[in-house]
């Protein structure tokens, strides 16, 4: 019998400080780590050496919509270089990225047109991870 789980975007928070992000655009958020987590080197006989890269940086890319109600408050975070915590959590597929300390990069680009376009803030963390919700 075939396993199937289900996937809502709605299964999924983002918490910013002590704030819930709602108003997302539509991809919501990304996360990566901005570093793989070793890098092998191979000698002129065939050896091979593993460096462990020690780089715990990652980035977060958050879109909301122009009218999301805690922009403001982002806004507020890039322009004072506030640092804070940030986590995204998706129950339903027991995934979890972030990090105790992280800060806005710069001002998402703003676009006015013939459609309200989201605004994506670039969030760097400085001690990314990736669990298990």
């Amino acid at each position: 019998m075939a396993n199937v789980t289900a996937y809502n975007a709605k299964d999924c928070t983002i918490m910013v400080d002590d704030f819930y992000i709602t108003g997302l655009g539509e991809d919501m958020v990304t996360g990566e780590k901005d570093e793989e987590m070793f890098e092998s080197a191979v000698g002129a006989q065939g050896d091979i050496v593993v460096n462990e890269v020690n780089n715990t940086l990652g980035t977060i890319t958050l879109a909301v919509q122009p009218t999301c109600p805690q922009k403001g408050q982002l806004l507020q975070y890039a322009k004072a270089g506030t640092v804070f915590p940030i986590w995204v959590v998706n129950k339903s597929i027991n995934e979890k990225f972030g990090g105790s300390k992280a800060r806005i990069k710069s001002y998402p680009e703003l676009t006015h047109g013939a459609e309200a376009e989201d605004r994506e803030f670039e969030i760097q963390v400085f001690d990314y991870e990736v669990t298990e919700a």
